[in-house]
C-alpha cells in the first residue's frame, strides 16, 4: 500500500514539475485563444499551405503498399494450413489495395514531371 502510495505522490510531483517547467518556459505569455497551438508560437504560415495536395495521393500509395507487405508476411506463414480459404482472402484484399492504387494512378500521383 506504502508503495502505490509513493508511486502515485511521485507520479503528481512530476506532472506538477512538467507543467511548471511548461509555464515558466512558453514564449507566448497571452494564449492565442483563436489560433492553433504550435508550441506556444505564433503561426507562420496557414495550416493548409503547408502541403501541396499530390502528397495525399502518394500517402495512399504508400498506404496501400505498406498495408500489402504487413499482411503479407504473415499470411505466408499460415496459407498452407488453411488452404484455399486464406488464397481468396488475400486476393480479396489485394483487390482493395489496387482499388486504392488505381485511384492513385488516376489523379496523376505516379508522374514526377
Amino acid at each position: 500500500m506504502v508503495a502505490i502510495l509513493s508511486l502515485l505522490a511521485l507520479v503528481a510531483v512530476l506532472i506538477v514539475g512538467l507543467y511548471g517547467t511548461s509555464l515558466a518556459l512558453r514564449t507566448a505569455r497571452q494564449p492565442a485563444v483563436v489560433l492553433a497551438y504550435e508550441s506556444g508560437t505564433l503561426l507562420q504560415q496557414h495550416a493548409v499551405s503547408r502541403y501541396h495536395t499530390r502528397w495525399y495521393a502518394i500517402t495512399v500509395l504508400f498506404l496501400a503498399f505498406d498495408m500489402e507487405m504487413i499482411f503479407m508476411y504473415p499470411w505466408a506463414v499460415v496459407v498452407a494450413d488453411m488452404g484455399a480459404k486464406a488464397v481468396v482472402e488475400m486476393f480479396g484484399f489485394l483487390l482493395v489495395l489496387l482499388v486504392g492504387v488505381t485511384y492513385v494512378w488516376r489523379e496523376g500521383a505516379l508522374r514526377w514531371t
